[in-house]
């Protein structure tokens, strides 16, 4: 079990009093809704902060490189894999 420590949330009553409904509502504890709130918004933002990182990654090695792939190629790379099909992606040129 991986270990925990307490903290401090102060709610305003009317948010309070929501999440003490949706914790009857669900059966489960106020704690365990914010529990999971709490790790469902890390979990997100950090795969957001991930996507910005790797899209600053990518603008910088095509402002280094000028290497890319239009917008057409991608999309008919897209539409393969949508369809199911095996295709690789569209090859990176000046």
């Amino acid at each position: 079990m991986p270990q925990t420590s307490t903290t401090s949330l102060k709610l305003d009553i009317e948010t309070k009093e929501r999440l003490q409904r949706l914790a009857t509502a669900r059966r489960r504890s106020p704690h365990w809704v914010m529990r999971e709130a709490i790790e469902q918004y890390v979990e997100r933002e950090e795969k957001r902060e991930q996507f910005r990182k790797d899209a600053l990654a990518a603008w910088t090695h095509y402002q280094t490189t000028g290497l890319h792939a239009t917008a057409e190629e991608a999309d008919a790379w897209l539409a393969k894999l949508e369809e199911g099909k095996v295709a690789s992606p569209p090859k990176c040129h000046d």
